[in-house]
């Protein structure tokens, strides 16, 4: 699988971009950048300006600032608390009161995780005009393809970066491949590179993308992905791992040790695209197996974490713990990584790591479930990327 050419340009100023894999053209943007990591109170707020910053981060920095100074989120993620707790794993917590009632509602069933597009109910093409960031498209020449002059709508455009309105932290943007087609939230190899390219073009560990499935907490059935930056390490970025088998090209798959959640890492391989493509096809294998999970890249595409859970499941069945439905915790794929969003004061002043490691324990697969999944998902890989 081979780069492709992506072309680009911002629907709200005609500022045009040159991408190639999403590389753009230096900007004279600024953007703050917390210089003095993530401390125990907030840094949620962008306080100065971090040097050697991507052009493609100075300029997605600069245009979702502008979207907060226009008043289109429905909090201000700033003006939110977060701190890390103390602990093996320091697990991140910030509060945002309210957030589930704010956000736009779920409208499907989280019992199976793929399910057919319905336009009739909430879907990207019908965000707002100002809530589009970047539009861009593919090309396999060096002709530019601009979308200079046309309506300032997703319509315009094969894929398109949006603001996320409900951000659970600074620069939350979605992702959103071949928004036209009308992609139902499933992963296919294609879309899952073009996730990559971004994370490889940030150039930044602090700006991850992440992908959550129907029943594993995606909100919307359209196809996309979600990233933000926050200057921390995850817990499950620092988690032991233990390496269990290589595929496609060199491409090393372990699994998560000593981590509350059970999940696989991938890294290494001759090429990005190898990466991509061993991630997707276990991504594929899981969602056609209606396995829930979610995705975390990492490292600016050089590590990617899949995780496994079943909590809709459990919840579904009534085996949820009434003290964690109490607390309103959707272990998306930022909770499962160790960034937990909580909503109420109370839940946010006694967050202690032993009760979230107890929470995230429960959304997760069991040893045995986990050890049979493994089992299948390598027997899969090995048939359909075999090693060259």
């Amino acid at each position: 699988m081979r780069s492709k050419r992506l072309l680009a340009s911002s629907p709200t100023n005609k500022c045009l971009m040159f991408l190639r894999g999403l590389t753009l053209l230096p900007v004279e943007t600024k953007a703050g950048m917390c210089s003095n990591g993530f401390d125990s109170t907030n840094c949620l707020r962008m306080e100065e300006v971090e040097p050697n910053l991507s052009p493609f981060l100075h300029k997605l920095f600069k245009e979702w600032d502008d979207r907060n100074a226009r008043g289109l989120f429905h909090h201000d993620i700033t003006t939110c608390e977060a701190k890390v707790l103390p602990g093996e794993h320091n697990f991140v917590a910030t509060l945002i009161e309210g957030r589930d009632q704010k956000k736009r509602p779920t409208e499907f069933g989280m019992n199976q995780v793929l399910q057919p597009f319905h336009s009739e109910k909430f879907n990207f093409t019908k965000v707002k005009p100002e809530e589009v960031i970047f539009r861009f498209q593919e090309t396999e020449n060096d002709s530019a393809q601009y979308f200079d002059g046309t309506p300032p709508t997703v319509s315009a455009s094969p894929s398109s970066i949006l603001i996320n309105v409900s951000p659970v932290g600074y620069c939350h943007v979605l992702l959103t491949p071949q928004i036209q087609e009308c992609l139902p939230q499933r992963v296919d190899q294609e879309s899952f590179l073009l996730a990559m390219y971004v994370a490889r073009e940030a150039r930044n560990p602090f700006f991850r993308v992440g992908y959550n499935i129907l029943g594993a907490f995606a909100t919307i059935n359209h196809l996309h992905f979600q990233a933000y930056y926050l200057k921390v390490q995850y817990p499950v970025e620092n988690a032991p791992t233990e390496r269990i088998t290589v595929v496609r090209n060199g491409v090393s798959i372990s699994q998560l040790v000593r981590y509350p959640v059970s999940g696989f890492v991938f890294e290494g391989g001759a090429s990005l695209e190898d990466l991509s493509q061993a991630v997707s096809d276990a991504c594929i294998f899981l969602q056609e197996n209606n396995r829930p999970f979610n995705v975390l890249i990492s490292e600016s595409g050089k590590r990617v974490f899949l995780l496994l859970q079943c909590y809709a499941e459990k919840q579904a069945s009534g085996k949820a713990s009434q003290e964690f439905l109490d607390m309103r915790i959707n272990p998306a794929v930022w909770e499962l990584s160790g960034h937990l969003v909580l909503k109420r004061r109370k839940d946010y002043d006694e967050a202690s790591e032993a009760t979230l490691c107890r929470f995230l324990v429960e959304a997760s697969l069991s040893e045995a479930e986990f050890q049979e999944l493994k089992r299948c998902l390598l027997e899969f890989l090995a048939t359909a990327s075999p090693e060259k």
